[in-house]
């Protein structure tokens, strides 16, 4: 078996790992990049992409039922062809990948190893049966892959995950989608959109990741009056007859069964770290066999082990993957010596009609410390009503002694856009008077921002006023 000695060794060719070997070459240090599958990173293959390449159509097939409030009339009516859909989605999803593609053969075979790694210690791994890997740091890139209940796995190929779903040759007639976060809501919606009968399952009442109360019922307000969603359930699934039969469960003891051709499972995700052989290393692990690590550093203890990406199930999103690969790359680089890199505002969206946004963490990052809560509704913002898009509602966080941003959550139209003006300003401490400050255009969306804005700066004006009376 051969021995291979580099500086640094990348476990996974995904977002953070490929940029975790760029930050490592860039320091000028030796790197290995291990990859075990295929190349082409989740968002390009299984994610951002592909759900996006589906969200598109269904969007242009929706648009047309607001066609009778603006004055306009459709002859005949709008017809959804499957097969051109899904083909589409997988040639571009093809393209997608084949950019990253050619950005992995640029790299030098010699730096490139095929085969599951495990870890022998903390500085040497197996690869495969060919190869050990002796290395100054090693950055664990594993991604992730979806989680869900063992048992699902009965339904055989009428279960599919987003790993799968965007191999589908045609639109099915009916799924079943269990798991209202981002990937169920986005992927329901579109389909639903696109024809396909579904119902949306969830257990715990959340919904698109939202965490403010107010805004958990609006969403399920405004999604649930456009296609069958059940936030709160407790249901069982058996193949039948070649699909998928859910049984619902209510309180009062009574049961309720539908059929579906498929099941999406959009209940998450898990890292791929479980057959790391991580019991060799002197690794801390929590409850969930994750190592425990430095957010700044992505550093694992004192070791030189570095975990970036989906990998450590921090924020798996791919900006923040691209991020941690980079200063996990960059210190295993320069290991024993470790800095905090740069971690930008958390920004968070999903891609629904009307979307959400969640900048700095949203409402969850709120526990224990007092805020003051700057409100607007969409239903009568001027140019979200001229668009006939006026749905939902945007909580603006700030700190009622200093001012400051605090983070914000949202459900709107183009909340995409407001998302990333909070996350800018939130990164540069901005104060909400300091935000107020700034030019806003007439008639835009972004004017429902500024109300939100005046309204947490009325309420952290009358909290300074409670201070002084006090």
């Amino acid at each position: 078996m051969p021995e291979l000695t580099t500086d640094v060794a990348v476990i996974g060719a995904g977002t953070a790992g490929l940029a975790a070997y760029r930050a490592a070459r860039a320091a000028g240090r030796s790197a290995l990049l291990i990859e075990s599958g295929a190349y082409g990173t989740t968002c390009a293959r299984v994610g951002c992409m592909p759900s996006k390449l589906l969200i598109a159509p269904a969007e242009a097939a929706h648009a047309v039922e607001r066609f009778p409030a603006f004055g306009l009339r459709l002859e005949g009516r709008v017809t959804v062809d499957g097969r051109a859909v899904m083909e589409r989605v997988r040639r571009e999803r093809d393209r997608f990948v084949g950019f990253v593609i050619e950005g992995v053969d640029a790299i030098p075979a010699a730096d490139k190893l095929a085969g599951p790694a495990r870890f022998a210690s903390d500085t040497r791994l197996v690869v495969g049966d060919d190869a050990v890997v002796d290395a100054r740091a090693i950055v664990i890139a594993t991604g992730s892959s979806p989680a869900f209940p063992p048992g699902w796995r009965a339904l055989g190929e009428r279960l599919v995950t987003n790993d799968e779903v965007f191999e589908w040759t045609d639109l099915p007639r009916s799924v079943a989608v269990f798991g209202p976060g981002v990937i169920g809501l986005e992927l329901g919606q579109a389909l639903h959109r696109l024809g396909v009968r579904i119902k949306v399952f969830g257990r715990s009442g959340s919904i698109g990741s939202l965490g403010d109360p107010v805004l958990i019922d609006e969403a399920a307000r405004v999604f649930g009056a456009e296609f069958p969603l059940a936030l709160r359930t407790k249901a069982d699934v058996t193949a039948e007859d070649g699909g998928v039969v859910v049984t619902e469960h209510d309180t009062a003891g009574g049961a309720n069964s539908e059929r579906f051709e498929f099941l999406l499972a959009a209940t998450g995700r898990q890292p791929n770290v479980s057959r790391l052989g991580l019991e060799h290393t002197t690794l801390v692990r929590d409850t969930a066999g994750i190592p425990v690590f430095d957010r700044e550093t992505l550093q694992c203890g004192d070791a030189g082990v570095f975990i970036a990406g989906d990998a450590n199930d921090d924020l798996p999103l791919l900006h923040e993957a691209a991020d941690e690969g980079r200063i996990a790359g960059d210190n295993a680089a320069h290991f024993p010596r470790v800095r905090a890199g740069l971690r930008r505002a958390p920004l968070a969206i999903v891609f629904t009609d009307p979307q959400i946004a969640i900048v700095g963490g949203g409402y969850a990052a709120l526990a224990g410390r007092e805020f003051v809560t700057g409100e607007v509704s969409f239903h009568n913002q001027g140019r979200s009503r001229v668009m006939l898009r006026n749905r939902g509602r945007l909580h603006v966080y700030a700190d009622p002694a200093s001012g400051e941003l605090l983070g914000a959550e949202m459900l709107g139209p183009d909340a995409e856009h407001l998302g990333h003006l909070l996350a800018w300003a939130l990164q540069l401490d901005l104060k909400i008077a300091d935000m107020l400050r700034l030019p806003f255009y007439h008639p835009v969306v972004e004017e429902g921002l500024r109300t939100a804005l005046r309204d947490a700066q009325a309420k952290i004006g009358a909290a300074a006023q409670r201070r002084h009376v006090a």
